[in-house]
C-alpha cells in the first residue's frame, strides 16, 4: 500500500505528520487489514547502486514494514511470499523519495528490498516485529520467476548474503513462504 502524506509547505519549507497511530489503522482497517503496533525503528545509508534485500522474516517474528526515504530516491520492491494469496509470487514497486514524501506499507508475508538511485539515500522504517536472526530469510534480487523490472544501469552492489540469496524455487521448496 503506497501512501502520500498531506503536506503543509510555505516559504519556509514544509511540515507534515509522518506517522499517526489512529490514521495508520484507519487505513489498514479501511482496507481489510488488521491494525499493526510497530516496536522498531530502522535507519539506513546506502551510496548509489547500493541494493539491499529482499529480506524478511519468517514466523514467530514475522516482520511488517513501514517505509519512507527522507534523502535521496530509491526504487522500492515489495514481493508477495504468502501462499494463501491471490497475488502470491508477484511484486510491487515505487519510487520513495525525499521529494515525494510517500511511505511504502509491506505487510507481514512479504519480501523486502531497495535499491539506491539517487548518489545517498537514507531511509527509515518502522517494523512490527523485532528482528530475529533465527526468523530471518533472504530472496534472490535477480531472480528470473519474479522478473522485478529493476531500473537500468550498471550491476548493484550487494552484501554477501544478499548476492548468496536462495531463488524463488528453492525459497518454495525450503517451505520458507508463509502458508
Amino acid at each position: 500500500m503506497l501512501m502520500t502524506p498531506r503536506v503543509f509547505s510555505d516559504a519556509r519549507g514544509f511540515f507534515y505528520e509522518s506517522w499517526n497511530l489512529r490514521t495508520f489503522n484507519e487505513v489498514l482497517e479501511s482496507d481489510g487489514q488488521a491494525c499493526v503496533d510497530f516496536v522498531q525503528d530502522n535507519h539506513s545509508h546506502s551510496i548509489q547502486g547500493v541494493l539491499r534485500g529482499l529480506h524478511f522474516q519468517k514466523d514467530p517474528h514475522a516482520q511488517g514494514k513501514l517505509v519512507r526515504c527522507i534523502h535521496g530516491e530509491i526504487f522500492d520492491v515489495a514481493v508477495d511470499c504468502r501462499s494463501f494469496a491471490a497475488t502470491f509470487g508477484q511484486w510491487f514497486s515505487a519510487r520513495l523519495s525525499s521529494e515525494n514524501q510517500q511511505q511504502l506499507w509491506v505487510p507481514v508475508g512479504f519480501a523486502h528490498g531497495f535499491l539506491t538511485l539517487s548518489t545517498q539515500a537514507e531511509v527509515l522504517y518502522k517494523t512490527t516485529d523485532y528482528w530475529d536472526r533465527d526468523s530471518e530469510r533472504s530472496l534472490l534480487w535477480s531472480d528470473a520467476d519474479l522478473a522485478i523490472a529493476w531500473p537500468q544501469g550498471t550491476e548493484p552492489l550487494l552484501s554477501d548474503k544478499d548476492a548468496a540469496a536462495p531463488s524463488w524455487q528453492e525459497l518454495i521448496a525450503a517451505g520458507d513462504g508463509f502458508q
